[in-house]
């Protein structure tokens, strides 16, 4: 009996879980995807809360190589750094003690710090705002601007290397321009175009519709 893929990917389509299951192709990881139903409350069965208390997808297990223990990691950018260390042919992160490294932390953060947070402020405006002061991001125009500058004579974040910090912030970007909040023509619109041509997040759009 052929044993089962090292990883297993707890999936819902149209969610967030679509940026791991882009990051495993881009790995070239072999997976599984067991489908959850948003809608009707799947993810709150005790089968997956005993993978993810807190109800939320996407989770990963990885069974180990030759699965014989198991680990479970949880948020899109956890799943992309975890796999991107995995997986180092896929040269999906840079090494460690160097600049590239210490600018690759930096944005896998930025994406759900900040990036996140200020869309769905703007999106989604509170009756009583907080003071600028109290939060930790800026205004989704000033997100926008931050990485306008750092794209300007870069076709990625790290320069002409593609990495996990692309795939966490760019798969952010590429859901906010679905709210037609990047300009047209920008140096961000660009990336975002580029970040959709990805074979590999090709690969997940094609893969993880509604399940057959």
């Amino acid at each position: 009996m052929a044993s089962s893929p090292r990883f297993l990917l707890h999936h819902a389509p149209r969610s967030r879980s679509v940026s791991a299951l882009w990051m495993l192709e881009e790995a070239g990881a072999a997976y599984e995807l067991r489908w959850h139903d948003l809608q009707a409350g799947t993810q709150k069965d005790p089968a997956f809360l005993a993978v993810n208390p807190a109800g939320k997808l996407p989770a990963l297990v990885d069974r180990g190589p030759d699965g014989s223990w198991s680990a479970v990691v949880t948020e899109v950018a956890a799943i992309a750094a975890y796999l991107a260390d995995l997986h180092p042919g896929a040269d999906l992160a840079p090494p460690i003690g160097t600049q590239d490294r210490a600018d690759y932390c930096f944005w896998m953060a930025y994406g759900p710090a900040v990036v996140e947070p200020a869309f769905a402020d703007a999106v989604f405006p509170r009756a009583a705002a907080a003071p600028a002061s109290a939060l930790g991001w800026p205004s989704m125009d000033d997100v926008v601007a931050r990485i306008e500058a750092r794209l300007a004579g870069r076709s990625w974040l790290l320069g002409e290397r593609f990495s996990a910090a692309d795939l966490v912030v760019g798969g952010l970007l590429a859901f906010i321009n679905q709210f037609g909040r990047l300009k047209a023509g920008s140096e961000v619109a660009r990336y975002v175009a580029a970040i959709e041509a990805r074979p590999a997040r090709q690969r997940a759009a094609a893969t993880e519709g509604p399940k057959p």
